[in-house]
């Protein structure tokens, strides 16, 4: 892991499984060793995927929109999920 501390919001790389190489946003820390992650279209937000924080990577990107929604208490849509990957230039990326 790095030095970007674990957060709602955080842009996350998978590093192992099925889906190695994509990127996913942490819409919920669980505990010490796993959170739920979406990314919009393949893991939607209502059905997150749980991952363990060792098989993935933090990235320096927080999708700030994304943060904001889930501190507040709103409910978060994939379509957000989807544009704030859009704008942050991470749409479709598969990152090794």
């Amino acid at each position: 892991m790095t030095d970007f501390p674990v957060e709602a919001g955080r842009v996350v790389l998978s590093v192992a499984g099925r889906d190695k190489g994509r990127c996913f946003v942490i819409i919920e820390v669980l505990d010490s060793q796993y959170v739920l992650v979406v990314d919009g279209s393949y893991h939607r937000v209502d059905h997150p995927k749980k991952k363990k924080l060792r098989h993935l990577r933090l990235r320096p990107q927080v999708l700030q929109g994304v943060r904001a929604e889930l501190l507040e208490g709103r409910r978060l849509y994939d379509g957000q999920v989807r544009k704030e990957f859009s704008e942050a230039g991470l749409s479709g990326v598969q990152l090794h």
